[in-house]
C-alpha cells in the first residue's frame, strides 16, 4: 500500500481539476465525483492505517520520495511524503470527517447554482490539508500551509454577491499572512543553521542550533499556529469565516484548517522539547485563548458564531495540551480528534436548523425544535453532551485528561482551563434552550421540518463518533500509537487523583449548565436581543474588542507605514530620480546655446580651447 500513498492527496486534487475544466458538463455529476474522491482516499488511508499497525512501532515512520522537486546550490527539497502515526491520524480524521461533510454537502448545496464550483474547491481544500500533513519536510508543509489558506479564502467568500462574505474572505486571508510570516522565517532560521529542511534530518540535529534561536524559531512556529489555529491574538477571523456555506464552517472548524496549528506544533515537539520557555508560551496562548472563546461564545445569538467561539476555545485546549510538551503532545491529538467528530456534528446541526428555518441564524428566532426536528435534535444533543464533557461521551475522556495534565504542571493554568469548562457548559446550553426548547419564536413564514437523509445520515455518524470516540483511550491506545511521534509520556502523578479531578470538572460544568436553564429555559426568552446588559456583555459582544486592538496595534500602524514608504517612494527616490533628469536637461539646455551652426564660432572655441592647454602647461612647467 505505501506506493499508492500518493493517491491520499491525488485524488482529491484530481477531482478539483476535472471538475473545473469540465465546467457546465460536470453540473450532473460534479458533486458526486468530490464524494467519491475523498471516500476513496479515506479507504486508502484507513489500509495505510492496519498496515502500519502490523509494524513494530520503531518501524512505523516511512519517508518516501516522490521525485526531485526543488535543487539550488546545497539546496535539495524531495517532493516527499512521511507515513508515520501522526500524519496517518490526520489523513483519517480528514477524510474521514471530510467524506461525511462532502455528503452532506450534496443535499444542503442541492439548489445552489454555484454547487460545482464549490465542489471543486472543497476538494481542493482537503487536497492541500493531506499535503501539509503528509509532506516529510518543511517546504512541503508550506506549501500545503499556503493551499489551505488560499482553499479556505476561496470557500469563506463563496457567495461573492455578499459584500460580508467578501470582507471576512479578505480578513482571513490577511490575518492568515501575518501568521505564515512567522512559519516562512521560522524555516528560513532552520536553514541557516542546518542547511537542510527535511524533518528526519532537522530533528536528529535541532540540539546543534543555540538555545536563543531554538527559542526564535519556537515562537515563530507558534505565530504560525496562531494564524490557522484561530489562537489570540489572531482569532478574530475565525467566526467571521461563517460567511461561508455551513459546510465550509465544519470542514474548517473540525477536520482541517484550524487543526494546522496543531498539527504543526505537534510535528515539531522535538524543537520545543530543547525549550521550556517556548513551551510555556504555547500553554499560556492556549489557556487565554479557551478562556476568550469561551466568554464571546456566551453573548452571541448567531448560531454560527456560538459554535465558532466555541472551536476557538476547544483549540485552546489543544494548543494548552501541546504546550505540555510530552504529557501533552498525544493528549492534544486525541482531544483534536474528539472535537472533530462532535464539532463537524454541531455545525451541520445548525445548518440542518438553518435547512427547516429559512437559512435563519439567529436563535432568538428559533425555540422549540426538538419535535419539529427530531432526527436534528438527538443528533446535537449527542456532540453538545461530548463538548461539555458528560462523563462517558468522547469529550469527558480527551478535555478532563489535558486538565489534569494541566494541573499536574501548573495548579494555575489547571484552573483556569477548569473555568473554561464551566463557561462551556453555560453557552453549549444556552445554544440548546434557545434552539431546541423554550418557547416557540418563529416568523410566520417558517415551517420547520427535518433535513432529508443525505443530512441526516452523517449526523448520525458523527453523533455516533462523539458518543463512543471516547474509546480510543481505553489501554492508552492512542497515546501508545502517536509515541514514535510525539515520545513517551512523562509519568507524574497530579496533585489530587485524577477521579476527583474528573468529578470536580463535572460539578463545574453542572454549575454552568445550571446557570443556563435558570436563565434561558424558565424565563421567556425576547425575539430581539436586550440591550441594556453589564459591561461583561457588551464587551463580549464586541468580542472583547479584539477587532479595536488589532486596528490600534496593528492595522493603523501598519496603514501608516506603508504611507509613508510610498510618501518615500514618490517623493524621495522618485525625487532624486526626476530630479536628477531634470538637472541633465537643465545642463543640456544651457550648453545648448553654445551650439549655434556657425563654424566659425567652434573654430574659435577650438583656439581659446588650445590656448587654455597650452597656457596650463606653461604654467606647470614654470612652476
Amino acid at each position: 500500500m505505501i506506493d499508492v500513498a500518493w493517491l491520499l492527496f491525488a485524488l482529491p486534487a484530481a477531482g478539483a481539476l476535472v471538475i473545473l475544466l469540465a465546467g457546465r458538463r460536470a453540473s450532473a455529476w460534479a458533486h458526486w465525483l468530490g464524494v467519491a474522491t475523498v471516500v476513496a482516499s479515506f479507504v486508502i488511508g484507513l489500509a495505510l492505517l492496519f498496515e502500519t499497525l502490523g509494524l513494530a512501532p520503531q518501524d512505523r515512520t516511512r519517508d518516501i520520495s516522490l521525485f526531485s522537486w526543488i535543487s539550488s546550490g546545497t539546496l535539495n527539497i524531495d517532493f516527499g511524503i512521511r507515513l508515520d502515526p501522526l500524519s496517518l491520524t490526520f489523513v483519517l480524521l480528514i477524510t474521514g470527517v471530510g467524506s461525511l461533510i462532502h455528503l452532506y454537502s450534496v443535499g444542503y448545496m442541492s439548489h445552489d447554482p454555484g454547487r460545482r464550483r464549490f465542489f471543486a474547491q472543497l476538494n481542493l481544500f482537503v487536497a492541500a490539508m493531506l499535503i501539509l500533513v503528509l509532506g516529510n519536510n518543511f517546504v512541503m508543509l508550506y506549501l500545503g500551509w499556503e493551499g489551505v489558506g488560499l482553499a479556505s479564502y476561496l470557500l469563506i467568500g463563496f457567495y461573492q454577491d455578499r459584500p460580508s462574505a467578501a470582507t471576512a474572505a479578505k480578513k482571513a486571508f490577511l490575518m492568515n499572512r501575518v501568521g505564515d510570516v512567522g512559519l516562512a522565517i521560522a524555516i528560513f532560521l532552520i536553514w541557516l543553521n542546518l542547511g537542510t529542511l527535511q524533518y528526519s534530518e532537522v530533528f536528529a540535529r535541532i540540539g546543534e542550533v543555540a538555545p536563543g534561536t531554538v527559542l526564535a524559531i519556537t515562537i515563530l512556529l507558534l505565530l504560525g499556529a496562531c494564524g490557522k489555529s484561530g489562537q489570540f491574538p489572531l482569532q478574530s477571523w475565525l467566526p467571521d469565516a461563517m460567511e461561508g456555506p455551513t459546510p465550509v464552517s465544519a470542514l474548517i472548524h473540525a477536520a482541517t484548517m484550524v487543526t494546522a496549528g496543531v498539527y504543526l506544533i505537534a510535528r515539531t515537539n522535538p524543537i520545543y522539547d530543547l525549550t521550556a520557555t517556548g513551551r510555556v508560551v504555547v500553554a499560556l496562548i492556549g489557556v487565554v485563548t479557551l478562556l476568550i472563546g469561551a466568554v464571546i461564545g456566551c453573548a452571541y445569538d448567531d448560531i454560527k458564531k456560538v459554535l465558532a467561539y466555541s472551536t476557538v476555545s476547544q483549540i485552546g485546549y489543544m494548543i494548552l495540551a501541546v504546550g505540555l510538551g510530552p504529557a501533552g503532545y498525544a493528549l492534544g491529538i486525541f482531544h483534536l480528534l474528539t472535537h472533530g467528530f462532535f464539532k463537524a456534528g454541531l455545525f451541520l446541526g445548525a445548518g440542518s436548523v438553518m435547512h427547516g428555518m429559512n437559512d435563519d441564524v439567529d436563535m432568538r428566532h428559533y425555540g422549540a425544535l426538538s419535535r419539529a426536528m427530531p432526527v436534528t435534535f438527538l443528533t446535537f444533543s449527542m456532540g453538545y453532551l461530548a463538548i461539555i464533557g458528560f462523563p462517558g461521551f468522547s469529550g469527558f475522556w480527551s478535555k478532563d485528561k489535558i486538565i489534569e495534565a494541566a494541573l499536574t504542571q501548573n495548579w494555575f493554568v489547571g484552573v483556569l482551563a477548569m473555568l473554561g469548562a464551566g463557561v462551556t457548559g453555560f453557552y453549549m446550553t444556552r445554544l440548546m434552550f434557545m434552539t431546541f426548547f423554550s418557547q416557540k419564536r418563529w416568523e410566520p413564514d417558517v415551517h420547520p421540518h427535518e433535513s432529508p437523509a443525505v443530512m441526516t445520515v452523517p449526523l448520525m455518524v458523527l453523533a455516533a463518533l462523539s458518543v463512543f470516540g471516547g474509546l480510543m483511550l481505553v489501554g492508552d491506545w492512542i497515546v501508545d500509537f502517536l509515541e514514535p511521534v510525539t515520545g513517551t509520556p512523562v509519568a507524574e502523578s497530579p496533585p489530587i487523583p485524577g477521579l476527583m479531578i474528573s468529578l470536580i470538572v463535572v460539578l463545574i460544568v453542572a454549575v454552568g449548565v445550571a446557570i443556563a436553564w435558570y436563565v434561558f429555559q424558565r424565563q421567556e426568552v425576547p425575539r430581539e436581543a436586550p440591550q441594556d446588559v453589564s459591561l461583561v456583555t457588551r464587551a463580549a459582544r464586541a468580542e472583547l474588542y479584539g477587532n479595536e486592538i488589532n486596528e490600534v496595534l496593528v492595522v493603523r500602524p501598519g496603514a501608516h507605514l506603508v504611507s509613508g514608504l510610498v510618501t518615500f517612494d514618490r517623493q524621495g527616490v522618485d525625487g532624486v530620480v526626476e530630479g536628477t533628469a531634470l538637472g541633465v536637461g537643465g545642463v543640456g539646455s544651457v550648453v545648448r546655446l553654445a551650439q549655434t551652426g556657425f563654424v566659425r564660432t567652434y573654430a574659435l572655441s577650438v583656439l581659446v580651447g588650445a590656448l587654455v592647454v597650452v597656457a596650463a602647461l606653461l604654467a606647470v612647467n614654470l612652476a
